[in-house]
């Protein structure tokens, strides 16, 4: 199951698909994929996803927060049409801009026409920009043709567990194929889309990185195995990032006592992936909304059109 790849489709024989060596290249200036490209290369998130298809228990969306620093929170949403403004305010006072991402605040697959949207008029405007989408996997399949005909090169995937045993403790529910399932139906049918969208981005020559939430007492038994079946599918890299489960966020596992990793369970769990894919070591668990470089957590005032109208000055969050 977990090793599926997927079938080729007539449908997608007119796709251009990415080369993988230009697009290891463009990692270097990719300040996820790359430590060293961190320190000088600067990405922006799009806030046009509010949607989600899977409710995670260590996850709680926010759409109107600004005092929060964690995945899946944003000040404020916006549509493309605001998005390509946005992008154009900040790329004319940030020159170090090389990547145009969208993480959220919910699974940018699960609104598919707006990120679209976007990302072609980002494609249009600012042809030299990286696009990148981070999804947890669920509707990965079927947006395959989408995000190739878009040049979307670079994504992120959260794969958590390889067990449905251990995926019904993490996820509530998923809506797929206008049902919402749940237990181990739910994760089930979420490890096989992951594994059939996986296989298809490589096979379409995108670099793709695999974040993993430790959540101890949970998964933390799984973490080399899933280090090991993803490298052997051919991902990037790999970035275990430690649970943020602080009680004042209302996530489940933050209102059930569940706490983040320490230190030392974090190095050990590292140290247990033992396949070719290469750690991701320097993550920062970034909003969704987050503007600047991946080290530099400052604010610069950015005005957008919307607040321009109401003449006022909004300040974008940086890092």
């Amino acid at each position: 199951m977990c090793s599926q790849k997927p079938a080729q489709h007539d449908q997608e024989s007119n796709v251009s698909t990415p080369d993988r060596q230009a697009c290891a290249s463009d990692a270097q200036q990719h300040p996820c994929f790359s430590e060293q490209a961190a320190h000088h290369a600067a990405r922006m998130h799009l806030p046009v996803a509010p949607a989600c298809n899977l409710q995670c228990r260590y996850c709680q969306r926010r759409f109107d927060c600004s005092n929060e620093s964690r995945p899946g929170v944003v000040s404020q949403l916006m549509t493309p049409e605001e998005a390509l403004r946005h992008t154009q305010s900040v790329a004319a006072r940030l020159p170090q801009l090389r990547v145009v991402g969208i993480a959220g605040p919910g699974d940018p697959l699960a609104n598919l026409p707006r990120v679209a949207a976007t990302c072609a008029l980002v494609r249009q405007h600012f042809p030299e920009l990286q696009l990148c989408l981070s999804t947890n996997g669920l509707a990965l399949p079927e947006a395959m043709r989408t995000l190739m005909q878009l040049q979307v090169r670079h994504f992120t995937i959260t794969i958590n567990t390889m067990d449905p045993v251990i995926g019904a403790e993490i996820y509530a529910w998923l809506y797929w194929k206008n049902r919402r399932r749940r237990g181990i139906e739910a994760a089930r049918i979420l490890l096989e889309q992951q594994m059939i969208g996986l296989h298809s981005l490589v096979a379409h020559g995108c670099l793709v990185k695999i974040n993993t939430v430790l959540i101890p007492g949970i998964n933390d038994g799984q973490i080399a195995e899933i280090n090991r079946v993803v490298s052997a599918a051919g991902v990037f890299s790999h970035n275990i990032m430690p649970l943020i489960s602080q009680p004042e966020h209302g996530t489940y596992y933050g209102v059930m006592g569940v706490r983040g990793p320490d230190d030392a369970q974090l190095q050990a769990a590292r140290e247990s992936c033992k396949g070719a894919a290469r750690l991701m070591r320097h993550c920062q668990q970034c909003r969704a909304d987050a503007v600047g470089m991946l080290f530099n957590q400052r604010t610069i005032p950015i005005q957008s059109e919307r607040e321009m109208a109401r003449s006022g000055q909004r300040l974008a969050r940086i890092g």
